[in-house]
């Protein structure tokens, strides 16, 4: 699995992963569901690698998040998302203690964690992870 191949959709619970494209739609696979979708070109997608956490010195890109939220939890999954904000908010401190919580709410932790443990338990290995050198 391919951290630069998983998306989240607008609207659709989960994340993918992009199976193929073509010049209307993108195939994805659900890692939770494991069924095959196509996703036009009128939704909403988000590479996951494009998202970043807003920190007080640099924006924090997720993958390094998730880096570390993967070492903070020794490769097990993390808290539940459905946990109270202030567990979440006291957790997401510890794994990155210098992000701007006036920009980053408790909504965005509770997706980070998420989608972490989703990630987690379709087989993602963060510690082997590279992050993409293409220049876009």
């Amino acid at each position: 699995m391919e951290f630069n191949k998983i998306i989240s959709v607008s609207g659709k619970p989960g994340l993918f992963q992009v199976i193929s494209q073509s010049k209307n739609a993108v195939i994805a696979e659900s890692l939770v569901e494991k069924k095959r979708l196509a996703i036009n070109t009128t939704q909403n997608v988000s590479l996951l690698e494009n998202i970043a956490i807003y920190t007080y010195e640099e924006d924090m890109p997720l993958l390094d998040v998730f880096t570390s939220i993967f070492k903070k939890t020794e490769g097990k999954e993390a808290l539940s998302h459905k946990e109270s904000s202030k567990k979440l908010t006291a957790f997401f401190t510890e794994v990155i203690p210098n992000y701007d919580d006036e920009r980053v709410y408790a909504s965005n932790i509770k997706k980070v964690i998420q989608w972490y443990n989703i990630l987690t338990k379709a087989g993602m290995d963060f510690s082997k992870v590279e992050k993409s050198t293409e220049e876009v």
